[in-house]
């Protein structure tokens, strides 16, 4: 039961380890400047023959969907960084700031 209840809570790290829609570079969340991130994710992204949406949507979604999954988990510094890298990324494809 506590094999099952591991492999449940870790199926989102799965996710963004093995994306099949994006080849991440390894620890692109771990980087501190939202810039390298957003550069980072773009660039996977846009590499990427197996998306299934715009290169824009394919990378945000990574993005929240990683901020998302950390949850309470996620530590507020690591957050500001993540959030900081959305504007970023909106910027690299000249979508509005928010």
């Amino acid at each position: 039961m506590a094999g099952d209840e591991r492999k449940r809570k870790r199926w989102s790290q799965e996710v963004t380890e093995r994306s099949n829609a994006l080849d991440l570079e390894e620890d692109v969340f771990l980087k501190v400047d939202p810039k390298a991130v957003a550069r980072s994710l773009k660039a996977s992204a846009e590499a990427s023959s197996r998306r299934k949406s715009s290169a824009f949507r394919s990378a945000m979604s990574m993005l929240t969907f990683y901020i998302n999954r950390a949850g309470r988990n996620l530590p507020e510094a690591r957050k500001v960084v993540l959030e900081a890298a959305k504007n970023e990324l909106r910027e690299l494809y000249g979508r509005p700031r928010r």
